[in-house]
């Protein structure tokens, strides 16, 4: 690993940055941006092979898995986090796993992205199994704590993916399916919170949401088993439904939305 050049470490296309006005700071900072989505669209191939074995394995029972440190972990468990209030799902399909828990969220925990033991340990309290998929998230494709995990993965029959920045990472090379999205230098040198997370936001968008998709949690182009957990998801719903099922009366809509707790149940309700 000590030969491995990381390009997210590689210096910034740009220099003396304190010296820049707000406005040239913002303008550089947008236009390498600007160029993230298109090195998402050259992964696209390997995204594609990832979420065809996830819908696989999701349709069979299975769940997927995000494990990841630091801001790469964050991004895991946010994508997990956002799939049960907007599809519908149960908690627990999809999950989210940090290195150092619930505590990192927030704080930066010291050495915890180092273990070689305590990704597939944490794994293991959730009840892992060959029925799984589980992606490594790590922008350097270095890190200890997602490798280890991985590893492990495989040699138990579990399916395993990654998403890293960096052309053949050390990450990549132990997973079934790895994803590579080689955004280059960051603007602050070595700051993967920028670029790279975007990178990282944006293939885990278009996997969580192709997946449930594909399993069927949306109708036509519309949320129809999202949970109505607010008054604007509930105005939402009522309007989806007044579209879908052809009531004129918001009111009468509202109450039968929310009698059936989901705009695909209150469709099936009127059938």
């Amino acid at each position: 690993m000590e030969d491995f050049i990381r390009v997210t470490e590689s210096t910034s296309n740009y220099n003396d940055l304190g010296k820049m006005s707000v406005l040239e700071l913002l303008t550089n900072i947008n236009k390498e941006d600007e160029t993230v989505a298109a090195a998402v669209a050259l992964a696209i191939p390997q995204i594609e092979q990832l979420v065809t074995i996830i819908v696989d394995k999701m349709l069979a029972g299975g769940r997927l898995f995000y494990i990841g440190a630091g801001t790469s972990g964050r991004l895991g468990i946010l994508d997990a986090s956002e799939i049960p209030p907007t599809f519908g799902m149960p908690y627990g399909i999809i999950i989210g796993i940090i290195a150092g828990g619930e505590k990192a969220i927030q704080k930066a925990i010291e050495n915890a992205e180092d273990s070689l033991t305590q990704g597939w340990k944490d794994l293991q309290e959730n009840g892992i199994n060959k029925n799984d998929v589980v992606i490594g998230i790590a922008a350097s494709g270095t890190t200890p704590y997602v490798i280890a995990a991985l590893e492990v993965c495989r040699t138990k029959n579990i399916m395993t993916g990654a998403i890293s920045c960096n052309p053949g990472s050390p990450l990549s090379a132990v997973v079934d399916y790895p994803i590579e999205v080689v955004v280059g230098p960051e603007f602050v040198t070595g700051s993967t919170r920028m670029k790279s997370g975007t990178a990282q936001k944006l293939v885990l968008n278009m996997i969580s949401t192709t997946v449930m998709i594909q399993i069927g949690r949306v109708a036509g182009n519309k949320m129809v088993n999202m949970q109505l957990t607010n008054y604007k998801l509930v105005d939402r719903g009522t309007k989806m439904l007044m579209e879908h099922s052809g009531i004129k009366d918001y009111r009468t809509a509202m109450d039968l939305l929310l009698k059936n707790g989901s705009v695909k149940k209150a469709i099936e309700a009127l059938k």
